[in-house]
């Protein structure tokens, strides 16, 4: 599967998206528990160990989206390897609302908080689509 290379010094600027009631912000250090069941309850335990990785690093490399204090999505970044992104993932019942791109952007400028010029978003799994997404996002 082909990786993605992602210029981070041209990046957009970041859609809270507050007048549909959803916040996204770095996840804190106390809200692993609920991050990694909503992970578990959505996606799988795999991806809740990986983002176990984000929550050991300082300053915490996850991002989540909530509404009304309920996890509804989450992005991590250097959880798998330095200056990659992901794992991702909406709730399923949240989807087509911009929540996915908006958890991408602010984790790509966390990626550039640290000091990276580029970050790597691996294993495209379907890189038609994403060869249309990522140009209009980034």
């Amino acid at each position: 599967m082909p990786d993605l290379l992602v210029n981070l010094l041209k990046l957009p600027s970041l859609d809270r998206l507050a007048d549909e009631g959803i916040n996204i912000r770095r996840a804190q250090p106390f809200e692993i528990t609920p991050v990694r069941e909503f992970i578990e309850d959505n996606f799988s335990i795999a991806w809740a160990d990986e983002i176990s990785v984000g929550f050991a690093n300082k300053p915490v490399s996850v991002v989540i989206a909530t509404r009304a204090g309920r996890v509804i999505g989450f992005a991590g970044y250097e959880c798998t390897r330095r200056a990659f992104f992901g794992p991702t993932g909406v709730a399923e019942h949240e989807r087509g609302h911009g929540i996915g791109t908006a958890l991408l952007i602010a984790s790509l400028w966390g990626l550039r908080e640290l000091g990276y010029v580029y970050a790597i978003i691996g294993h495209i799994w379907h890189l038609r689509s994403h060869e249309i997404f990522i140009p209009r996002v980034l």
